[in-house]
């Protein structure tokens, strides 16, 4: 825990993510990342420079199979941490699986989810919404911009949405997804099983063998890209030519 708790802390500092007087949504979906999310929050409201308030926030897609002995384990957890929980009921699997019959249904999903976040977060009073991309995301969104859009481009980690009025904050973008498994299994956090049907069937995990493959012929790959993408001023790209 304390490892996770320098990172976050470091991350927090390092981009301004949290002030006084905040109140944070966090977006829990019950899995391994989002679950450490607000137990890493928790314990670093108890000694953090900032007052500041928590309130999770999960969006219920609508799964019939989803385990509700699973999701009875996170509510219970939330309020031994004390941070309230609020479940928004929504029809978004139907949506995307029965009616709409989406083939590649993740970025859908995400909009729509993101959306009742944000909507949530703001009857709840919250100025903010804590998401749980860790570094790995970091550099699996950058790679799928490059490899599918062309583009050198990642989420970044404090994003103010100027329609809502809600900043939207990452801070565990310098924690790497095995810390968070790691973190999981030691505390045994309460973790939902994802019963999407797409659950490890997209372009991201692909990516993700993309990575592991990296490492089989440079150990060090996925440290150096992501110090890469941390330390952009050391960059050396081509300038546009000129029109002239």
């Amino acid at each position: 825990m304390q490892k996770l708790l320098a990172l976050t802390r470091k991350a927090i500092n390092d981009y301004k993510m949290i002030t006084d007087g905040d109140r944070i949504a966090v977006g829990v979906s019950g899995g391994k990342d989002s679950t450490a999310l607000l137990a890493v929050l928790a314990a670093y409201r108890k000694f953090a420079p900032e007052k500041f308030e928590l309130e999770a926030i999960n969006i219920d897609l609508g799964f019939a199979d989803t385990d509700r002995e699973q999701v009875r384990a996170f509510a219970e957890y939330c309020d031994s941490i004390s941070v309230p929980l609020t479940v928004v009921k929504t029809d978004i699997a139907e949506i995307i699986f029965e009616r709409r019959k989406e083939q590649s249904p993740c970025s859908l999903c995400s909009k729509m989810r993101r959306g009742a976040l944000n909507s949530a977060a703001i009857e709840k009073g919250c100025n903010k919404l804590a998401l749980a991309h860790h570094a790995d995301d970091v550099l699996d969104t950058f790679l799928l911009s490059l490899i599918f859009e062309g583009r050198l481009s990642t989420f970044s980690p404090v994003s103010h949405m100027s329609r809502t009025g809600v900043t939207l904050i990452r801070p565990f973008i310098y924690v790497e997804e095995k810390f968070l498994s790691g973190i999981c299994r030691r505390l045994d956090l309460p973790v939902v099983f994802n019963p999407c049907p797409s659950d490890k069937h997209t372009r991201r995990e692909d990516v993700k063998k993309l990575v592991e493959a990296a490492e089989t012929i440079s150990p060090d790959a996925k440290k150096l890209m992501l110090t890469a993408l941390f330390h952009p001023e050391r960059n050396n790209l081509w300038e546009k030519p000129s029109s002239d």
